[in-house]
């Protein structure tokens, strides 16, 4: 028993040793999950901040760029202005020279004074000065209109393309984030995809020790039930054959009491014998004293003999009777041990069917609830997964939203100054394209 007791205590250790490993593993796993959790995070950070550097340095750059069309664009307009404004010039003193020459052939006329004709050239050349001055002035005046119309629509082009530039930045902004999140929920579904087979496992590994140390103790019990059978059956044996070897002891004692009681109703017989002969002796005549004596004696060896016979029968017969009983109890005895044996075996077994029922039906529960365990885990994660989800097309929607608005009010507000201005639809008027650009 004391070996029993020890292999159960191994047991329980064993089991301990095994649960504590268990949980050391699944400590080691869960820190190691958040670990990539956080570096994951930290990743994520990182990519976000450098992404918003980028956008950063994008719009700087993208902002000299836009300054540098502009002033590129300004300049061209200039210098067709300036092509066009010098072309007029040209073309007003062919012009004026034309207006000369014709205004010297009118002056050629004989009949007309020479001091009419110098009036009359005289006027004749400040009209046409007063009139190429004011052309002159409506030309510079709509170059100067055309020049403001088309710095404000450069400038309408550029507010558009940096609303176009910023709307790219905000989608891969968001883009970004999203991306980020689903690799985050794709790590966490591995994360408890490798929960969920470490927890199987090792409830598997579990049940396994504990299902092949309960195969252990049965069998120990079983063996040791045998062996106590075995053990009980020898001693029953070793008891009949001490019986055995007792009995011819035995018998001699009852023999040797029979043997006495034999010898003591012989001695009352000659003593009886003495007294009848004595008797006998005195009432009869002398001379039948010798048949009378030769009468009591045969009738005392005639009871003798019946004595012997009756002593040697009382001798058989309690040999006979002393060997059945003892072989009956002994035989009794047997059939007592061995169904007692059979009852406590078939307890042993009844207990053993029992408590393997028992182990199984806590394995399967233990199985149910890491199912049930698994399944809310899982739906709370998928919840989880959705929830952000949504907040993070929430958060899409709604920075996309304030953007169009804020874009549509600077546009409009633009669009409204430049109307009060005069200069009217700016979206129109096409620009000069840079060709390394």
């Amino acid at each position: 028993m004391s070996g029993y007791k020890r292999m159960r205590r191994q047991h329980q250790k064993q089991l301990i040793a095994l649960e504590n490993r268990l949980k050391a593993e699944m400590d080691e796993l869960r820190l190691r999950l958040q670990k990539e959790i956080e570096t994951h995070s930290n990743n994520t950070y990182i990519e976000l901040e450098r992404l918003a550097k980028r956008h950063a340095a994008q719009t700087d750059k993208e902002m000299k760029t836009t300054a540098s069309e502009e002033r590129r664009i300004q300049q061209q307009i200039v210098a067709q202005q300036k092509r066009e404004l010098t072309a007029f010039l040209e073309s007003q003193k062919k012009e004026y020279r034309q207006c000369k020459d014709k205004l010297k052939d009118m002056s050629e006329d004989p009949c007309t004074p020479k001091e009419e004709k110098q009036e009359r050239l005289s006027r004749h050349k400040e009209t046409v000065q007063r009139s190429q001055a004011d052309e002159e002035a409506h030309v510079l005046a709509q170059q100067r209109l055309v020049y403001d119309r088309s710095c404000r629509a450069l400038k309408r082009r550029s507010l558009i393309r940096r609303h176009e530039f910023e709307q790219e930045q905000i989608r891969e902004e968001l883009n970004k984030k999203r991306t980020q999140k689903e690799m985050e929920h794709a790590l966490l579904i591995r994360h408890d995809e490798s929960t969920q087979d470490l927890e199987q496992r090792q409830l598997q590994m579990l049940q396994k020790l504990r299902a092949e140390l309960m195969r252990l103790q049965h069998q120990t019990e079983r063996e040791n039930q045998e062996e106590y059978n075995n053990r009980r059956a020898r001693e029953l044996h070793r008891k009949h054959s001490l019986e055995k070897r007792q009995q011819p002891r035995d018998l001699k004692t009852i023999e040797m009491q029979i043997k006495k009681q034999f010898q003591d109703t012989c001695k009352v017989q000659n003593k009886q014998y003495k007294a009848l002969k004595n008797h006998q002796l005195e009432v009869s005549s002398k001379g039948d004293h010798k048949i009378l004596l030769r009468s009591l004696k045969d009738e005392q060896t005639r009871k003798l003999a019946v004595l012997a016979e009756q002593y040697e029968h009382s001798i058989n017969e309690m040999m006979a009777s002393q060997a059945m009983r003892l072989e009956s109890e002994q035989e009794s005895e047997v059939l007592a041990l061995e169904q007692q044996l059979k009852q406590e075996m078939e307890l042993l077994d009844a207990y053993q069917r029992k408590t393997q029922a028992q182990i199984e039906s806590q394995h399967e529960r233990e199985q149910q609830k890491l199912q049930q365990k698994v399944s809310i885990r899982r739906a709370h994660l998928e919840q989880k997964i959705e929830e952000e989800l949504a907040a993070l097309q929430k958060e899409r929607t709604e920075r996309i939203k304030q953007l169009f608005e804020r874009q549509d009010r600077e546009l409009h507000t633009f669009d409204t100054e430049s109307r009060s201005l005069g200069f009217g639809s700016l979206g129109s008027l096409d620009f000069p394209k840079e060709d390394n650009r």
